[in-house]
């Protein structure tokens, strides 16, 4: 299963310091989310220190420029929180990973028509694990599905058991301004319940 690490708030002069103890800890991708401060440097510098190593790309793209910004940055994950395709189409095209944020039916067959590499279920807590089954029914047999929002190293073998081929960490794992010993704490916790 995949981790992808959210670092919502991080700023440049911390991101490899967090970004290395989430290495350490068996996470391999991680997400700047454009509404960070200076996101972008941010992803530049990740992407210089993990070359070919961690995938590294942002959330919260809403824009076909900030597609290209996230490229010329060396992003290769674009994360939407909505199913834009637009979005999608030219993540594509430069040939990033288009993980779009999905809720209904109709939003994942927009967004998988529209080339997505899989969906980001968002948010995932008010779908439930239950719904994310019922939504897996009608998908395309092993689309990816991604939960997002509310998932926790309690609730995580929920998610697992609906069949998610991964998991997006967010406050439950980073939150703005916390130490490095906390982002390697809540690592642990997380890891501890996949082994």
């Amino acid at each position: 299963m995949e981790i992808i690490a959210i670092l919502r708030g991080i700023h440049p002069e911390e991101v490899c310091s967090h970004a290395d103890a989430l290495v350490e800890q068996g996470i391999k991708t991680i997400e700047v989310p454009l509404n960070s401060p200076k996101a972008f440097d941010s992803i530049e510098l990740l992407s210089n220190r993990y070359p070919g190593e961690v995938q590294i790309g942002a959330g919260t793209v809403t824009t076909e420029a900030d597609v290209q910004r996230v490229l010329d940055a060396g992003g290769t994950i674009i994360v939407s929180p909505n199913a834009n395709p637009t979005v999608i189409k030219s993540s594509k095209k430069l040939g990033l990973r288009a993980l779009p944020g999905v809720m209904t039916p109709t939003d994942c067959f927009a967004a998988l028509e529209a080339g997505a590499d899989g969906l980001k279920l968002f948010p995932a807590e008010l779908l439930g694990p239950g719904g994310l089954k019922a939504l897996s029914a009608v998908l395309p047999v092993g689309t990816p599905l991604f939960a997002v929002g509310g998932v926790s190293p309690t609730t995580l073998h929920e998610w697992t058991d609906a069949g998610v081929a991964g998991v997006g960490l967010g406050s439950a794992l980073y939150r703005a301004g916390q130490s490095v010993q906390t982002t390697i704490e809540n690592a642990k916790a997380f890891a501890a319940q996949i082994r």
